[in-house]
């Protein structure tokens, strides 16, 4: 199966802004949220086996760490007039579906994703409350058809250690998905449309 991995982001990277809806029409930005002691900024998919391989696991992971005080934003950036299951009313019933408490919104224009430098899906960027980078990383070491469990292992560590106010494990495995697939001509130098 063809994958891409996450881009090098240098930790201390400062969270990018963003006004980007969800499936209800409610508009969210990053100001929103200016409160919440750490934030993750996730790119993800309703299409890609490796999101859809951890998204019930992911749906429960939110549930348990908003009660911690981590805010967690869902982005999908994926082009949706060449994938319809990407569309802005589907990424509403995905939510619904697999039970996102969080927002899960469209970036029609894919900027968000190249502020981010987002490159496939899952990417997860993990910010404290300063807003700075301190984990981008994967998920666990599932993958499709690896056979081992989806634990979440990774980013429940990192998020572990920014609530108490520690700094992450500076020894962090890239995320592995499906590219982003961006718009003919709106692809980002470090793409890769292979995926």
């Amino acid at each position: 199966m063809p994958k891409t991995q996450s881009n090098p982001i240098a930790i201390g990277f400062e969270a990018a802004d963003f006004a980007l809806p969800d499936a209800q029409g409610r508009l969210h930005t990053l100001a929103e949220f200016a409160d919440k002691p750490a934030l993750l900024v996730a790119f993800i998919s309703n299409r890609c086996p490796f999101v859809v391989l951890l998204r019930e696991a992911f749906a429960q992971f939110g549930r348990e760490y908003e009660a911690k005080g981590l805010q967690i934003v869902a982005i999908n950036s994926n082009d949706a007039a060449a994938h319809p299951e990407e569309t802005l009313e589907r990424l509403g019933q995905e939510a619904g579906q697999y039970g996102y408490t969080f927002p899960y919104l469209k970036d029609t224009s894919q900027e968000v994703a190249k502020a981010y430098g987002a490159a496939c899906t899952p990417d997860f960027f993990l910010f404290d409350a300063g807003r700075k980078l301190v984990y981008h990383g994967q998920f666990d070491d599932a993958r499709p058809g690896n056979g081992k469990d989806v634990t979440g292992d990774d980013l429940r560590a990192a998020v572990d250690a920014v609530i108490s106010g520690a700094p992450p494990a500076g020894n962090q495995i890239p995320s592995i998905g499906c590219n982003i697939k961006w718009e003919p001509g709106n692809e980002p130098s470090w793409s890769s449309q292979a995926a």
